[in-house]
């Protein structure tokens, strides 16, 4: 199917926007090809060393988590279809600081991802010769050398100009891409699966689940499970792009969640159970498989299958640089609705004659090179990335129980079935998932987000942008309270730093579960009147032009 059959023609006395060429296979390859990135040339290696066996048990609560959180997504994305979107729905329902505050988590997230697929690239690239010096081990990371920065700019360089082609030629190629994404990891399964399955290997080294409870809910946050299935939102952030955005956002987001989730697991299975005895000796933590550099392209060759291992590390350059390239675009996109809303300056919404926020982009390619400097190395940069990914996911439910209970009425193609109840759920999962990255790396995202403020006070303080939104403090009181509270339990919890902690394992999920609800009713109780958000989301149909108009 083309990307964009069934687009009409865009009338030539609007004003310059972004234009709606995307089809549902495009929205689809968006997501799932965001997914399916250089999480799972690692995740499966990472998960095993945290959680052992049990670690298929970890990929199977982050996959409930992100579905959760994915059926959220999908009916506010078919609600309100709008470029940015997961950076803009807090705002409408919250207005100017608590959207602006979740737009910052956003792009945060968004702008960070590219440069972490660039040095899985270069990581797995190491296998030819030409990029043997890419890379050095250095405290057991592989991190970037002075030609690997080089490298890794020329490959930032690449997803932009690839997104300066127009969102026609970046669908097809992202779809192109994709196609091939998706078929070789199921090619891995299939053939390790046929080949080399040792049932012995879930018992193992101290057995399915040497590290208990704590093991397994860690390995969802800090082992790259969370990181490897983040993705399933860009179908919301081309919103403003798709031709038929109330249809295929929902149908688009579940879908790419579901395959990816399917596909995560099988790997999993087959890493664990292809791994010769040899490998599996001793305690998971240490054992020999925890030196592979590409974990499944090291297990092929060792196997004796060449051939996939060849297979996997042209792969290690597409998969990533698909995931990549899509995020060089997610950034640009939530950059131009964060300049809608009036948080950062006028400049990110200027596009060029192809209707590309061409400021955004560039902005995202200097911050993806910035990132190569203090954060060398491709495990450096997921921590942060998963805390801030789901602190972004967790402003969704807060947004659809307020339009539940303020909007009863609005058209909604697809409805969340028991919203109610999966609503203050899936708020309460995202801030587990927190309390499961640990203090070690909520500390830095805490500093992320103080920087980000001062960005956001710069911006209204000399007045960057003429659109200078009302903060609405009395519908954003609750917000320090959670995000000091939340820094608060997890440093306190057996996730934090101290020696003996005042909340110990399963007590310290219970306080956050309870916490969780309690801002989760606050925030619906002082959130905005059902006349300001609709006057809200009327405006931004308005500068997101005709086609944006949400009936």
């Amino acid at each position: 199917m083309a990307v964009a059959d069934t687009v009409a023609p865009v009338p030539t006395t609007r004003r310059p926007g972004l234009r709606r060429e995307i089809g549902f296979i495009g929205l689809l390859w968006a997501s799932g090809g965001s997914i399916i990135g250089s999480g799972w040339l690692f995740g499966a290696q990472g998960a095993l060393q945290t959680a052992g066996p049990a670690a298929i048990i970890s990929w199977g609560i982050g996959s409930l988590a992100i579905l959760l959180l994915a059926l959220v997504h999908a009916e506010l994305g078919g609600m309100y279809p709008v470029a940015g979107g997961t950076a803009r729905f807090p705002h409408y329902a919250f207005g100017g600081a608590v959207g602006a505050s979740f737009g910052w988590f956003s792009w945060l997230q968004a702008a960070t991802v590219a440069p972490i697929e660039v040095m899985a690239v270069i990581q797995y690239g190491q296998h030819y010769s030409f990029a043997s010096g890419w890379m050095k081990l250095s405290h057991g990371q592989h991190v970037l050398t002075a030609s690997g920065v080089v490298a890794a700019v020329a490959l930032m360089a690449l997803f932009t100009a690839i997104n300066f082609l127009g969102v026609r030629k970046l669908a097809n190629t992202n779809s192109a891409a994709t196609w091939w994404k998706m078929g070789v990891p199921i090619l891995t399964i299939i053939v390790l699966a046929a080949t080399h399955f040792h049932a012995s290997n879930f018992t193992a080294a101290n057995g399915f689940n040497p590290y208990g409870a704590k093991g397994v809910l860690t390995a969802v946050s800090t082992s790259g499970i969370i990181f490897a299935l983040l993705g399933f939102e860009q179908a919301d952030q081309l919103a403003g792009e798709s031709a038929n955005p109330k249809r295929d956002i929902p149908r688009a987001v579940i879908g790419a969640i579901t395959l990816g989730a399917i596909i995560y697991i099988l790997l999993q299975v087959v890493f664990l159970a292809a791994l010769p005895a040899a490998q599996v000796k001793g305690a998971w933590a240490t054992a020999g498989y925890t030196t592979f550099s590409g974990p499944f392209a090291n297990l092929a060759t060792i196997v004796g299958l060449g051939w996939l291992a060849t297979i996997l590390y042209i792969d290690a350059v597409i998969s990533p640089g698909g995931t990549g390239l899509i995020y060089t675009t997610a950034t640009s996109r939530v950059s131009y609705g964060l300049s809608r809303n009036g948080y950062i300056p006028k400049v990110y919404e200027s596009v060029d004659r192809r209707g590309i926020p061409w400021f955004g982009l560039v902005t995202a390619f200097v911050i993806g090179c910035v990132c190569f400097l203090p954060f060398p190395s491709w495990k450096s940069l997921v921590g942060l990335i998963t805390s801030a990914s789901v602190l972004m996911y967790a402003g969704a439910p807060l947004a659809l129980g307020t339009f539940r209970r303020r909007l009863p009425h609005a058209d909604r193609p697809y409805r969340v079935p028991a919203a109610t109840f999966l609503s203050p759920a899936a708020f309460a999962v995202a801030n587990l998932l927190i309390l499961w990255s640990g203090w070690t790396t909520d500390y830095k995202l805490g500093i992320a987000i103080l920087i980000g403020y001062a960005i956001l006070a710069a911006n209204r303080v000399f007045k960057l942008n003429p659109t200078t939104p009302v903060l609405d403090l009395r519908a954003a009181v609750w917000l320090p309270v959670y995000l000091v509270g939340m820094g608060a339990i997890v440093y306190v919890s057996d996730f934090g730093r101290l020696k003996h902690p005042w909340l110990p394992l399963w007590w310290d999920m219970v306080a956050v579960v309870a916490f969780s609800l309690a801002v989760y009713f606050w925030a619906l109780h002082v959130a905005l009147p059902a006349e300001k958000i609709e006057r809200m989301i009327d405006d931004g149909a308005a500068q997101d032009g005709p086609a944006a108009a949400y009936g």
